[in-house]
């Protein structure tokens, strides 16, 4: 099952580059305006109509005290990452933890999304949502949308019993990219955030928006260092961004407290099995069987 989560990671970088490279060059100005298209205008009428988010649910496979919400990349869905969910739930350690993951409501977009690539000037560029870098222009409205859908999923565990520090909420690159926004922001302290080849998004606001417990949070990230899409230095200064200017820890060895910043060298857009172990070590800490 791990196979074919690490040969969706190699197929994400192989449409990329056609669908975001080589498409606008073989399609020109044709191409271009149905980006425009499909692209909403009024993003405020877009939220108003943005339904609850849908998830698949893998089931505790003994009594439920704990849950993972786990949130996909671009152009994944939740089903991407249930051979990892069912995996994990067979470990002992792991059979008391219910796990969440929810479908992107796509955004407007042509492939599953959490949030709108700016198109208003170049659309070529600004569509391109792997544009990544911490002073690239974001969409910041469709983000926090996203965020709300989550935080509606993370409500809706307390709501069914389960406290906040029960809670795990982590994603992969783009999924990544939103659990630090929800995870660092939101209401609630959860026991973990899990970020796997993402980046920091809002950075020149971050500091304003993250909440009070954001500092003495539990946080796993993984990257790679040859991943062509977030790049190293990106994750990098992601990472330092959340010790220097937002006071997080960095983890101790073998302690979950603050942030534990793992690079995986070769590792390209992806997991790998010694990526997925740790997450699996961690996920047991912070949310142990009780």
């Amino acid at each position: 099952m791990l196979y074919w989560t690490i040969i969706f990671g190699i197929f994400a970088v192989a449409l990329y580059h056609l669908a975001y490279l080589q498409l606008p060059s073989l399609f020109g100005d044709q191409f271009r305006s149905s980006l425009r298209q499909n692209t909403p205008k009024d993003q405020s009428t877009m939220a108003a109509a943005l339904p609850a988010l849908k998830y698949l649910t893998v089931p505790a496979a003994s009594k439920h005290t704990a849950t993972v919400i786990f949130v996909h990349g671009l152009g994944d869905t939740g089903h991407g990452w249930r051979p990892v969910a069912d995996m994990f739930k067979v470990d002992p350690g792991l059979a008391h933890v219910k796990w969440v993951l929810p479908h992107s409501a796509n955004m407007g977009m042509v492939m599953p999304s959490w949030y709108i690539p700016l198109a208003d000037n170049d659309v070529h560029a600004k569509f391109d949502i792997y544009s990544f870098g911490l002073d690239t222009e974001e969409d910041e409205e469709g983000m926090r949308q996203s965020a709300n859908m989550i935080n509606e999923l993370i409500r809706k565990e307390i709501s069914d019993g389960i406290e906040p520090d029960r809670i795990v909420l982590g994603g992969f690159s783009q999924g990544g990219t939103m659990s630090l926004l929800t995870g660092l922001t939101g209401g609630h302290k959860l026991a973990g955030l899990v970020v796997l080849s993402g980046w920091l998004p809002l950075r020149n606001k971050f500091k304003e928006l993250a909440s009070p417990h954001a500092a003495p949070s539990s946080i796993f990230w993984g990257t790679g260092t040859a991943d062509p899409l977030v790049k190293l230095e990106l994750a990098t200064r992601s990472s330092d961004f959340l010790t220097m200017e937002l006071g997080i820890p960095k983890a101790k060895p073998g302690e979950t407290q603050g942030l534990s910043y793992n690079v995986y060298p070769g590792m390209i857009h992806t997991t790998i099995p010694e990526e997925l172990d740790a997450v699996k070590t961690f996920i047991k800490k912070v949310i142990p069987i009780s």
